[in-house]
């Protein structure tokens, strides 16, 4: 490594740390506006004046519509009166009086209890369901069909309403009994099958990546819809699964398996198909190397002083080198714990090689670009305080998410949309309020 590139690099990490001395108490508002000619030309979000219904619970559903209320869609959740979602009590940790998980992906929405087991209850939902554009909901195929709220039935009275499921395994066939849990769909799916040591038993991935998968491609899947509604004039039914969403993320594994017979194993950190592409242990860390192509595995070689095995034949091509896996990973895992991690990014700063340290999640956010993206964003909760949540993943040049509505307490909203939304009048919300259909949290009567 040249003089000049480590006072390059040198001067990079002086600037960083600067940097996270002077936002370490809030990394908030340090995102740079993404330019454009049409800054400053409004605010008018993609899906303002959406409406959508929110009938779902736990994750893959109100990931769905957290995105869809980042992109201006009013969102309005019915939930239980009591108990409301079921991840409000998946704790510890607690914010006060509410989970640090229900309020990961429930921003942006209001809330109305409303007891289903009552004919005025559905009533509400099906009055709601006429005004709105998007329904979701997670319930078990026929479900909410024997309680007059399914597609079939809603259809005819909001023929434009554009009706989303998602469920585990699909609306018909001989799984769609079964109820959708991620860990068990990305069980059934073969994701866990191909996640783990090399050598170990499967693992499920640290977060619930079937469900947050499933909420991207209802989100997607709800986006095309209300295109399609702008052609027709029409709703329409959209089938979303756990199931099916795992299997299609499976992608070139699956594709292996189906084209060539190649029945996928686990690799721990490793690529099947590239060498070297994964995690080596360093002095103090771990490093992710992927040296995608012939190039950056010469310029790997060179980095770490081994132009040697650049220049062994038993190397020379990535068919060789996943041919020669192991005696290969064993030389560079051997130089690569010679030298900490920070000492290695030194190394392979401006090198051309795809390199990053294994962060723990304290390391992720003091990250200065994790922070300059808005993903730290910070909301005043009415019974939590101040809360921190993973902001919006992607930025529009005509507009910044900004301003983001906490996520609601049980029931939050329930007067304000039953009088404001529906027209209800005060005497018939007090009559609702009274036989415990609906429940009103006593933050916001109006």
């Amino acid at each position: 490594m040249s003089g000049s590139a480590v006072i390059r690099v040198l001067s990079h990490l002086s600037k960083t740390s600067q940097f996270l001395q002077a936002n370490k108490t809030n990394c908030v508002n340090v995102r740079r506006p993404f330019t454009s000619k049409l800054q400053g030309e409004g605010r008018i979000r993609p899906l303002d004046g959406v409406k959508v219904l929110d009938l779902t619970r736990v994750l893959a559903g109100p990931f769905a519509t957290m995105i869809l209320g980042d992109l201006g869609a009013e969102v309005i959740k019915v939930e239980r009166p009591g108990s409301g979602d079921d991840t409000r009590a998946w704790g510890p940790p607690f914010l006060g009086e509410e989970s640090a998980y229900f309020l990961s992906v429930n921003r942006n929405k209001k809330s109305i209890a409303v007891n289903l087991k009552y004919p005025k209850g559905i009533k509400v939902v099906t009055e709601l369901a006429k005004i709105c554009d998007v329904l979701l909901e997670n319930y078990l195929p026929g479900k909410l069909g024997e309680m007059g709220l399914g597609y079939e039935e809603l259809r005819k009275v909001a023929p434009r309403l554009i009706y989303c499921s998602i469920t585990g395994y699909g609306q018909t066939g001989p799984e769609s009994h079964k109820p959708g849990y991620d860990s068990i769909a990305c069980a059934v799916s073969g994701m866990m099958h191909i996640t783990g040591p090399e050598d170990g038993d499967p693992v499920r991935p640290g977060v619930a990546m079937t469900d947050l998968a499933t909420g991207l491609y209802t989100h997607g899947a709800i986006m095309a819809a209300l295109l399609q509604r702008q052609k027709t004039g029409r709703g329409l039914h959209i089938d979303c699964n756990l199931l099916s969403s795992q299997v299609a993320c499976l992608t070139h594994i699956a594709a292996n398996y189906l084209n060539a017979g190649i029945e996928a194993r686990r690799w721990g950190t490793a690529h099947g198909s590239i060498v070297p592409y994964q995690g080596f242990k360093t002095k103090d860390g771990y490093l992710v190397v992927a040296a995608g192509n012939d190039q950056q595995f010469v310029k790997v070689c060179k980095v770490v002083s081994r132009n040697d095995l650049a220049e062994n034949p038993k190397y020379k091509s990535n068919m060789l080198r996943v041919k020669h896996r192991r005696e290969l990973l064993q030389i560079l895992s051997k130089r690569f714990i010679e030298e900490t991690t920070g000492e290695w990014l030194l190394r392979f700063e401006g090198s051309g090689v795809p390199c990053g340290p294994i962060n723990n999640i304290q390391q992720v956010f003091e990250n200065p670009q994790v922070a300059h993206n808005g993903l730290i964003l910070e909301m005043d909760h009415p019974t939590s305080g101040r809360i921190t949540v993973p902001g919006p993943a992607v930025r529009f040049s005509s507009f910044e998410q900004v301003g983001a509505m906490p996520p609601p307490v049980i029931g939050q909203h329930t007067v304000q949309i039953l009088k404001h939304t529906l027209g209800y009048g005060d005497e018939e919300i007090e009559q609702l309020l009274a036989s415990r259909i609906v429940t009103q949290n006593e933050l916001d009567r109006g």
